[in-house]
């Protein structure tokens, strides 16, 4: 990760991708599949803020709602 943009906003994604690689179970199995490749601790849980990122922009340009656990309906939309 680069220390160019916001400081602010690169800790709180830092930040959120420490709590995500432990609590969500996507991201965590995406950080167990980075430090099986041999990656540092820091270097993992800068992908997974990458892939927060995607997720997080994903979401927001997609009408879809983001369900985790799948007890949504798929086809479900945003109101």
């Amino acid at each position: 990760m680069n220390k160019r943009g916001s400081p602010y906003l690169r800790k709180a994604l830092f930040s959120a991708a420490l709590v995500a690689s432990n609590c969500d179970p996507v991201f965590k199995a995406f950080y167990q599949k980075k430090r099986s490749e041999d990656k540092h601790h820091l270097s993992a849980i800068g992908a997974v803020a990458r892939k927060l990122c995607y997720t997080i922009y994903a979401i927001w340009v997609t009408t879809y709602i983001f369900d985790i656990w799948g007890e949504l309906p798929f086809c479900l939309l945003k109101s």
